[in-house]
């Protein structure tokens, strides 16, 4: 996977800092071999690094990619255009939250703890894995019901979990089916 990290401490305290990332066809090969999906077309990360106080810092960055996925149905290939902004900020006095199994959310979801090294294409990589899309589907295509039942059962279908579906049944058995006139 292609690396582009910067050691924070060797930064311009007082200067803004740019880069942009755009891999080769190897290097968007690799980013999609991380991810397990088919493929990357176009991939641009546009970051800005600026200095906040001492030690802080915050990150603001554009994202673009263009991904292949597989949908989910007919595992045809779908393509999906992905536009992102993303920002962050790294904290130097930064705490973990304490707790045992549940932990509240900080009020700042953007704030991490200041690493000694940042990699860029770390941090594009996860924002385009929260990005993608979990289902992808190719167009017009739609998921069918899978019925599933016992030898000699009768199988539940989704009509049959529909609150009223019970309600129906008793009304038509009760010869109240049809729509009648008042």
């Amino acid at each position: 996977m292609p690396s582009e990290t910067l050691r924070l401490a060797d930064l311009a305290a007082r200067d803004v800092t740019e880069r942009v990332l755009e891999p080769d066809a190897a290097g968007r090969a690799a980013l999609a071999a991380e991810l397990g999906i088919e493929g990357i077309r176009k991939f641009r990360f546009a970051v800005t690094l600026t200095p906040r106080g001492k030690a802080d810092w915050s990150l603001d960055a554009d994202l673009g990619a263009t991904v292949v996925q597989a949908c989910v149905v007919t595992l045809d290939p779908v393509t999906t255009r992905i536009d992102e902004r993303i920002s962050r900020r790294f904290l130097a006095d930064w705490s973990e939250p304490e707790g045992g199994t549940e932990i509240e959310m900080p009020d700042d979801e953007t704030a991490e703890p200041l690493p000694a090294t940042l990699d860029l294409y770390e941090v594009a990589l996860e924002a385009l894995a929260l990005a993608l899309p979990p289902y992808p589907r190719a167009d017009g295509v739609e998921m069918d019901e899978a019925v599933f039942a016992e030898p000699g059962t009768e199988p539940l279908r989704d009509e049959d979990l529909k609150p009223f579906a019970g309600l129906k049944d008793l009304k038509d058995r009760l010869g109240g089916g049809g729509d009648e006139e008042k």
